[in-house]
């Protein structure tokens, strides 16, 4: 077997962190590609390496004196060192930083320098060879990742070495400019890493046990998932729950590598597998219940409209030429009604008034703030009976009125809609039906 192990920011915060963090490659020889992340927070009030790389840069950039932000910088990474007794020196990498920010070498090149260092860390105190993102991560001119140019390179690699360490969060262009993916892009690179090195599993390091059926924030210890599907996945995340960079399935759904999200300090746990299919029974009716807050409904009523040619069409053009993306649309015979982002709507709201007016010539349009959408999701759905009879009893039980109702035709998940302010209640007696009581 052979693995690709991704550890996050909190996971490599410090040298007592970093030493769990080698117990646990170290425990498997199968685990022989490490991509680390910078630095996080040692601590509630702490500062991750990352924000402090730009706060320097910030300060190069406009021209002052950076070497107090800088000093700080090398003392979290000297801190490491010294903790795990490495005879290792990052000074002449700090030189080169130092010279790059005075050359304004671009906030892309700074923020990267964290996970750069903490490679080389890394690399050091297990004894693998150290690859620069730089070298196997491709973007082109534009700045656009380069899959193809990525995994030719990176496989070519990869093919003669046996063990490695390579930084998550950046590559390079082709003229060697620094480019970084987005914010928790290390989970992509682990994920660009593990399809070049063709590797049977792809282990995701961070500081929880895997995807929790409901947010802990709301739901008090919340039973973990134990498998979960890109699907049911891809429909969680839309809906908020956020432990994996959303774009980190991607690389290797096709290849039919799993993942499994596994916690630093429990390596104990099991924790979440995501697979593209399985027939794993789900221990519960639903995989997981995630929302968000902050919508807005346009209700367009007009009489015979089921029988007018391009109605939906009309409307939904109105709201694409002001911008706004349209979340949902459940529709009656002489109903559709849109929900949308309600900050995105507010600041054209009378022009997209105005436009429904004018392409359809509506009887009445009624409009609904402060909502809130949940999707339950879960394959076993499909074989369980009544369902959403479920769902409307646990919410009528806890007096939680249903705005609206919506289950795509996959049979994987269930949309509703209700009031910001019953939204907690909502995921608590959800919750409470499906995985307390287990229905």
């Amino acid at each position: 077997m052979k693995k690709v192990v991704k550890f996050g920011g909190s996971s490599l915060a410090s040298a007592e962190q970093f030493q769990k963090v080698g117990d646990i490659i170290r425990a498997e020889e199968s685990r022989r590609y490490v991509v680390p992340s910078a630095p996080g927070k040692r601590f509630s009030a702490d500062t991750k390496v990352t924000d402090m790389l730009y706060q320097c840069y910030g300060v190069a950039e406009g021209g002052k004196d950076f070497s107090a932000q800088l000093e700080a910088i090398k003392s979290r990474y000297n801190e490491i060192i010294e903790g795990l007794a490495l005879e290792l020196s990052l000074d002449k990498e700090f030189e080169v930083i130092k010279d790059n920010f005075v050359k304004k070498a671009g906030s892309d090149y700074a923020a990267s320098r964290g996970e750069f260092l903490n490679g080389i860390i890394m690399a050091n105190y297990l004894g693998y060879e150290f690859i620069d993102a730089a070298d196997v991560i491709c973007f082109d001119e534009e700045g656009r990742f380069d899959d193809v140019k990525t995994n030719d390179v990176l496989s070519a690699k990869l093919a003669n070495t046996e063990r490695a360490v390579i930084p998550g969060f950046y590559g390079a262009m082709p003229d060697g400019t620094i480019k970084t993916f987005s914010r928790g892009g290390s989970d992509l690179t682990g994920s660009i890493v593990a399809k070049a090195a063709k590797v049977d599993l792809y282990e995701n390091w961070t500081d929880v046990s895997g995807f929790m059926i409901a947010d802990p924030r709301i739901i008090n210890n919340p039973k973990t998932i134990e498998a979960i599907t890109y699907k049911e996945l891809r429909e969680l995340s839309y809906m908020g729950a956020t432990v994996l960079h959303e774009d980190a399935i991607f690389p290797i759904r096709k290849e039919g590598i799993p993942i499994n999200i596994r916690n630093t300090n429990a390596p104990e746990d099991n924790g979440t597998l995501i697979v593209e299919a399985t027939c794993r029974h789900p221990k519960y009716t639903i995989t997981g219940i995630a929302g968000k807050q902050g919508f807005a409904s346009i209700t367009i009523e007009k009489a015979m409209m089921n029988s007018e040619i391009g109605f939906c069409r009309k409307v939904l053009q109105v709201f694409e030429d002001n911008g706004i993306s349209i979340e949902h649309m459940p529709s009656g015979i002489d109903t559709m009604t849109v929900f949308v982002h309600q900050s995105e709507f507010q600041e054209n709201e009378q022009k997209v008034l105005a436009g429904i007016h004018q392409a359809v010539q509506p009887d009445n349009i009624e409009l609904e703030s402060d909502l809130s959408l949940i999707a339950i999701v879960g394959r076993g759905m499909r074989s369980k009976r009544g369902t959403s009879g479920r769902v409307f009893s646990a919410l009528a039980h806890s007096h939680v009125n249903v705005k609206m109702i919506d289950q795509g035709s996959s049979e994987l998940n269930i949309v509703v809609g209700v009031r910001n302010h019953d939204f907690e209640n909502a995921i608590k007696a959800l919750y409470d039906i499906f995985v307390t009581t287990r229905l």
